[in-house]
């Protein structure tokens, strides 16, 4: 993809634009981080989901300055680490699973705040991205086709693309959450349909604990 023409400045435009396209197509593929968002703005409502999508966005920016400073790579050198990692997040993943199907951290928890609610979301939200050893190795194959070396800023390049896919998956996956999350606290006014929720969520979680767990790369 970078047989286009050379240009002065620090972007190549048509390598940008090709970007944006690919970008956005992959930010609206319901994928891992949409469902988790689901689950999580199902079991808090709106603002909860809305912060879950910032956490995983902001995940997603760690890990292009990671790959920015050529850190990403050791895991195509290091399989040690990337199994580590995996397990680590499947793990995590199975964790919050039980804590949704004994219905803990949501709203039948009275002493939770909705702001403490929204922070676990943040967070729960970053850790899940930041622990997926293929969100890393995404980056590694994926960025770089539109990093065009001969311009300079190879750095600044990674960072303008990482800044980009995070706005992105704000507002893609920030719509999202705010939707399930309106939708669940209509349901969520029978107790009953409340429990079923958590167990929608508990589910969602345990697919994506097994489905990083059992697919290595």
């Amino acid at each position: 993809m970078r047989g286009g023409a050379k240009h002065d400045g620090m972007v190549d435009t048509s390598l940008y634009a090709a970007f944006l396209i690919a970008a956005f197509a992959l930010c609206v593929t319901p994928g891992p981080d949409m469902m988790f968002i689901v689950a999580v703005g199902g079991r808090g409502g709106p603002l909860t989901g809305l912060t879950a999508a910032v956490g995983v966005a902001c995940a997603m920016f760690v890990h292009t300055v990671a790959a920015a400073l050529g850190l990403s790579a050791l895991f195509l050198n290091l399989p040690t680490l990337y199994h580590a990692l995996r397990w680590t997040g499947a793990a995590y993943l199975l964790f919050l699973a039980v804590r949704a199907f004994r219905g803990a951290d949501g709203p039948l928890e009275a002493e939770a705040t909705p702001r403490q609610g929204r922070q676990r979301a943040f967070w729960r939200g970053a850790v899940t991205n930041l622990l997926n050893p293929k969100v890393i190795l995404f980056n590694v194959s994926f960025l770089p086709q539109f990093v065009n070396p001969d311009l300079g800023h190879v750095r600044e390049q990674f960072l303008l693309l990482g800044v980009t896919i995070t706005a992105m998956g704000v507002l893609v996956d920030g719509s999202v959450g705010l939707l399930s999350g309106k939708l669940a606290s209509l349901l969520r006014r029978s107790r009953r349909v409340a429990r079923g929720l958590d167990y929608f969520s508990g589910t969602v979680f345990t697919g994506l604990a097994v489905r990083l767990a059992v697919t290595p790369k």
